[in-house]
């Protein structure tokens, strides 16, 4: 009886672990933990806290990860918090979110709409606003957290769940990993991530693999010149006239010096300069914004603007030490590139549990996202991250049709359709995971 009841048992396992995405993702489940899910949700919605200020987040995303049972450790990287989750021997899954918010005032008449103002690093007072979807990101991350706690049988190995300061600066991934994210935990197999769509449908989801994300870097040149009165130009150096002619040279990089068939942008967002119209100023600034996706393609834009700022100083006959300044943010994000053997593998079963028609092969962007980061270490973990769509079906429909303008992401507008997102983020996140595990 022993002998045949321990065979009962070990079929039994079998079934849980090659069933596992069927009985542990039922809508059923979710539905039941949907209330825990919304009520964390919303208060994170209406407590936003700046990049490298999470504490409060972090604080509570400890609580709820100690109460499942996670061995917890704060402070990583500043605010970021690792999670780990032993459950025998098998394959090592990390899993992001990441916690800060934007500052942005928040226009959507939500009754749980943040009224935030807090002061960032710089000790600037701005209000606050989670605008790009972190705090669906965090609850979907717990709602997977809480199925795997909870369905231990169904899969092997160790999960390592991070919440991760500073993605809107585009520094905690860095942070986290000069910390020893992979020195001081354990190294993952893969690495996994989601991010909620401001066009997909709630519901969808999508997937890009290889490049799917873009390098981003910051950059400010100085241009130095001569001032004096706007009635005797001849007399000066015009820094303005300068940075009109740096501007449009600018511009010929992409259009004639890197290959059309690499994507690629140079933006001045912003230029400064000057108090009155008939003064010519000393100097003027130049604030940009340069994307790619290779690290050649990069390493080439900044050079060509260099070269052309030297140019610049050279026709204006400025001395060496007067030529434009370049000056590279350290910001820097590197190009997301999904892992195209996991991306696939993923996007099966994605496909299998939601439908081919609910998941979208999507092409890449020029935004940027540091998760790339946790792929790009001397460990060279696979990565993926998917799209998770956020749209109410009623305002995508709309937008179809051309009726309505969705607003983006970082728009004081954005605001997901909790429910429907958060319960197909939980499911697929939860079946990807055990994919892996399994």
């Amino acid at each position: 009886m022993k002998k045949i009841t321990t065979l009962v048992s070990t079929y039994t396992l079998l079934l849980l672990l090659f069933s596992s995405t069927q009985l542990y993702c039922q809508s059923t489940s979710i539905d039941e933990q949907y209330p825990i899910l919304e009520k964390l949700y919303k208060h994170l919605h209406a407590n936003p806290e700046l990049s490298f200020l999470e504490e409060q987040t972090a604080a509570k995303l400890a609580v709820e990860m100690k109460e499942l049972g996670f061995e917890v450790t704060e402070k990583v990287g500043g605010t970021g918090l690792v999670c780990i989750l032993k459950n025998g021997t098998g394959k090592t899954v990390l899993v992001r979110a990441d916690m800060d918010a934007l500052p942005i005032k928040e226009d959507t008449n939500l009754p749980y709409s943040s009224d935030v103002i807090m002061k960032d690093i710089n000790d600037e007072e701005m209000p606050v606003m989670h605008a790009c979807g972190h705090d669906i990101h965090m609850t979907v991350w717990y709602g997977t957290a809480r199925n795997m706690a909870a369905n231990k049988n169904a899969w092997k190995g160790t999960l390592v769940f991070i919440a991760q300061p500073a993605e809107e600066r585009s520094g905690g991934a860095k942070a986290m990993l000069a910390d020893g994210l992979y020195e001081r935990f354990p190294v993952p197999d893969y690495a996994i991530s989601l991010h909620v769509s401001a066009v997909l449908r709630a519901g969808s989801l999508g997937w890009c693999p290889e490049y799917a994300m873009a390098n981003v870097d910051m950059m400010q040149i100085r241009i130095k010149g001569k001032g004096g009165h706007g009635a005797y130009p001849h007399t000066t150096i015009d820094p303005v006239s300068m940075s009109a002619r740096l501007i449009n040279d600018l511009q010929t990089i992409v259009s004639r010096e890197i290959s059309p068939l690499e994507p690629a942008v140079v933006t001045v967002g912003s230029i400064h300069g000057g108090t009155k119209g008939n003064v010519i100023p000393d100097e003027v600034v130049l604030e940009l914004t340069l994307r790619s996706y290779t690290d050649e393609v990069r390493n080439k834009i900044i050079e060509l603007i260099k070269l052309k700022c030297i140019a610049i100083g050279v026709s204006a006959g400025l001395p060496e030490s007067m030529f434009p300044e370049v000056i590279l943010h350290d910001e820097f994000t590197p190009a997301l590139f999904n892992d195209l053997a996991l991306n696939e593998r993923i996007a099966l079963v994605f496909e299998k549990e939601f439908g081919v028609e609910n998941v979208i092969k999507t092409d890449p962007v020029m935004g940027g996202e540091d998760f790339g980061r946790y792929g790009r270490t001397k460990d060279k973990v696979p990565i993926m991250m998917f799209w998770l769509g956020a749209v109410e079906n009623e305002k995508y429909e709309a937008a179809q049709r051309g009726d309505f303008q969705l607003p983006s992401l970082h728009n004081s507008k954005f605001q997901p359709d909790p429910e429907p997102t958060l319960k197909t983020g939980v499911k697929a996140l939860t079946v990807g995971i055990l994919e892996l595990m399994n």
